[in-house]
């Protein structure tokens, strides 16, 4: 269970809240020179970024997703796993340009064992969203938002939706009363309102200012306690 959104108005801003279970996936925060991201450890012993923000600006988050079979895994030079994609992108190996061409050219699939959907963005605003197995949308206007339901095909996850989860209703009626300036701290009164508990609870809200070049972020729901981390100039 994750939220994440891309708000363009007066600043470039991106906020996300990372909603697991840590009996399934060990997370630690990472801070880097150039990179802040959630270093989700896995089986080759590695903190991988598949959530996280990088010193030019962009800004990649993996969710969850009810799987289709058109998306399965699958060893074929023709496909590019979700979870490559996201985390080049985010190391800066892959610029937003460099991305429409891969999945205009080749078939995204999901990683070998998660289904995944994922929001890519840079620090001009311009966002992807990425449903393996159903397509790909370069998003405009005020803000793009994402959970862990099929925005490009809303029939396929709708019989898996949790009763009483309205977080992407929660999130549109409030960044529907925001207009051109839009704050880090609006960002946070968003994710803060959209927030999960146990045993899926929010465990990190970071969110990212383009203008600032800094990361805000709190762990487990403290929205009090406002950390940051700020990138050099690029």
């Amino acid at each position: 269970m994750c939220t994440r959104f891309v708000y363009r108005g007066s600043d470039v801003i991106t906020g996300f809240n990372f909603d697991i279970d840590p009996a399934v996936w060990d997370h630690q925060i990472m801070l880097e020179e150039d990179r802040f991201y959630i270093g989700i450890l896995r089986p080759d012993g590695l903190r991988h970024s598949y959530h996280g923000v990088s010193r030019n600006g962009n800004a990649g988050t993996l969710l969850y997703v009810h799987g289709n079979s058109n998306g399965m895994y699958r060893e074929d030079a023709g496909c590019v796993t979700i979870a490559d994609l996201t985390e080049q992108f985010i190391q800066t190996e892959l610029s937003f340009d460099e991305v429409l061409q891969i999945v205009q050219t080749k078939k995204i699939v999901y990683a070998p064992d998660a289904t995944m959907q994922a929001m890519l963005s840079d620090r001009n605003g311009r966002t992807l969203i990425l449903e393996p197995g159903v397509g790909f949308r370069e998003d405009a206007g005020r803000y793009s938002l994402i959970t862990n339901y099929s925005l490009l095909d809303p029939e396929s996850t709708r019989p898996f939706i949790v009763p009483g989860d309205d977080r992407y209703e929660r999130a549109v009626r409030l960044l529907d009363s925001y207009e051109n300036h839009f704050t880090v701290s609006d960002a946070f009164s968003v994710l803060s309102a959209v927030r999960q508990e146990e045993p899926w609870a929010t465990r990190v809200s970071f969110v990212y200012s383009a203008a600032e070049q800094t990361v805000y972020y709190v762990e487990n729901n403290d929205f009090e306690q406002i950390k940051k981390h700020r990138f050099t100039q690029s």
